[in-house]
């Protein structure tokens, strides 16, 4: 199966070769706006520098709030976001992380820059064209940077704006405690001091990589010196392949969630590859601040994929949007520096605490907590006479409790067909039907009647689903389609689960039995989309069976160091009677 969730992965970066800004071109340049100063540098507290370009508005007569952006990547790539903020009156800083691009020290990824986050707004805060207040910018992991330096409590760290942050563990370096091979995509990336992104960006290169090493059976644990980069951090990884307090060690605790008491804007997409981070880190806060902290936070789900989050765009993997779209979200950044740090009025997009965009309809609704966005949670019970295999004879998605006979498809490991069909397709595209139907056979599929009128879907999926196997573990995805009365197709969101954590990622355990076990798959990404009358929903229920995942040869061993020699054919059986209602639970929107 072609994991959609790949997005996790795939689309992460993209933003950083299509980061410029849309705004009105004034009269005067904004680059004449601006005075720039390179190759600064910011003591840490060890006494490591790091190297900061530095824009300030040519005109500033007294200090301002100051913006900074804390990355990975290289500071200049984001020199257009410098001059932008600067010219609208916003000292901003690009900073590279230590160990990357000019700054001093050794980069170990994320679990560095709470620290030296925190350093780094205390000496801005100090620097003669700042006000003391500070704030910061950027997504994915400049989103990351902003919790966690936010968990330190710099005491003139005055707002954040986390844009499609990974919350670590949830969805990077892993989601459900599966891996992918983007890994060592993005740890080249990052590797050494200077940009590597040509390599990076050559997606050719990184689907050859990605086949290879699926067709050749070697260990997952492998894949960096099978590269030719080996990687510390890639091994380090891979030795914690559940979450345990290495992983949290990354993310806020509850204690300090619970203590964040300064303005958020959470900002993600309804296809960005980091929207389960993103949420997690929303619904952490919502679970454990106060009231007044809660009140302050406001949360922006829009229509885009990763990149887009910063810079959206009207097409993206095979979809078009409309108008309402396209967000200007610098514009968004200034009116919530402005309202946060400086007095003025709250931006009119923020007409409640949570903004989503429902897709097809072209329109932005809003509700006062994420919870409110749902209405309803419908149920769909999953039935068959016997064709789920079949795409087009498929299952059915009812009113009322399946009678049919058990569902079935067997996965084999050693069946690599599925790499040549990968080969020539795009892993971004959001409507193409191919790799489903080259899985005739390997996967079940379940379809809705026609919906009789157009009916909003706002929220997440979910599916209790009674699967029994015959081997000690397997990985699982599940997929949610539109299937619109031209028989096109549309992703809507998707979850995955390995066997050995249906109860808990934190503590594995391996099937003993052949009797059906309940899997709650309650992961689920964010969607809102009109789905028109006449359309019809499908599910897909199949084996996380793709060059761009990690591969479960099902022995229940060590998943990263198993190899082709240590696969088990597993033969999956799905229940769904009156004593096992396997059912998918579809959010319907508000009225």
């Amino acid at each position: 199966m072609n994991l959609k969730s790949t997005l996790v992965f795939s689309l992460m970066l993209s933003a950083f070769a299509t980061a410029g800004v849309r705004a009105d071109q004034p009269a005067q340049s904004d680059s004449e706006k601006v005075k720039f100063q390179w190759g600064v540098k910011i003591p840490l507290r060890d006494g490591v520098k790091l190297n900061a370009t530095v824009y300030t508005p040519k005109d500033q007569k007294e200090p301002a709030p100051c913006v900074f952006t804390l990355t990975p990547y290289i500071a200049q790539s984001y020199h257009d976001r410098g001059v932008y903020f600067a010219a609208h009156g916003y000292p901003f800083l690009t900073v590279d992380v230590r160990g990357r691009g000019n700054s001093e020290g050794e980069f170990r990824p994320l679990i560095q820059e709470a620290h030296d986050g925190h350093d780094v707004v205390e000496w801005l805060a100090q620097q003669p064209y700042c006000n003391g207040k500070v704030t910061m910018w950027g997504g994915s992991y400049a989103g990351y940077d902003q919790w966690v330096t936010a968990k330190e409590f710099p005491p003139h760290l005055a707002t954040i704006v986390p844009v499609a942050s990974p919350h670590v563990g949830t969805d990077f370096p892993m989601r459900g405690n599966i891996a992918a091979p983007y890994l060592m995509q993005w740890l080249t990336f990052t590797s050494g001091k200077a940009s590597q992104a040509n390599i990076f960006g050559d997606a050719e290169f990184w689907g050859t990589v990605n086949r290879q090493w699926y067709e050749s059976g070697t260990p997952f644990k492998n894949l960096d010196t099978m590269l030719g980069n080996p990687s510390k951090t890639f091994q380090e990884w891979v030795a914690h392949p559940q979450i345990d307090g290495y992983w949290d060690s990354y993310n806020p605790t509850a204690e300090q969630y619970s203590k964040l008491s300064l303005p958020i804007l959470t900002i993600t997409g309804s296809y960005d590859g980091d929207q389960p981070g993103a949420i997690e880190h929303y619904r952490q806060h919502m679970k454990h601040g106060s009231a007044e902290a809660k009140a302050q936070h406001y949360l922006v789900i829009g229509p885009w994929d990763h990149a887009g989050t910063r810079t959206p765009q009207a097409e993206f993997g095979g979809m078009k949007f409309g108008p309402a779209s396209l967000v200007d979200l610098p514009k968004l950044h200034l009116d919530w520096y402005g309202w946060t740090m400086q007095g003025g009025k709250k931006p009119e997009f923020l007409q409640k605490r949570v903004a989503y965009y429902v897709m097809d309809a072209d329109q932005w609704r809003y509700a006062d907590t994420l919870e409110a966005v749902t209405s309803e949670s419908r149920s769909y019970f999953l039935d068959s006479n016997g064709g789920a295999a079949d795409v087009l004879a498929s299952g059915s998605l009812g009113t009322s409790p399946g009678k049919g006979k058990p569902d079935q498809y067997v996965y084999d490991p050693r069946d690599l067909s599925i790499a040549e069909v990968e080969r020539g397709l795009d892993p971004s595209s959001l409507t193409d039907q191919r790799p489903i139907y080259a899985q005739q056979g390997k996967v079940l599929v379940y379809h809705t009647a026609p919906f009789e009128r157009d009916t909003e879907l706002s929220g997440f999926f979910k599916l209790s689903a009674w699967l029994a196997i015959d081997q000690p573990d397997t990985d699982f995805v599940v997929s949610v389609y539109e299937i619109r009365p031209d028989a096109t197709s549309v992703l809507l969101t998707n979850d995955q689960q390995r066997a050995r954590y249906r109860q808990s990622e934190r503590q594995a355990r391996l099937v003993t039995t052949r009797e059906p076990l309940k899997y709650e798959f309650d992961s689920f990404m964010f969607t809102s989309r009109m789905v028109r009358k006449g359309s019809r929903l499908r599910l897909v229920i199949g084996p996380a069976n793709s060059t761009y995942s990690q591969k479960n040869y099902n022995s229940g061993g060590d998943v990263s160091s198993e190899t082709l020699q240590d696969a088990r054919p597993v033969t999956v059986k799905l229940y769904h009677d009156k004593s096992r209602p396997s059912t998918l639970f579809v959010p319907i929107g508000q009225r």
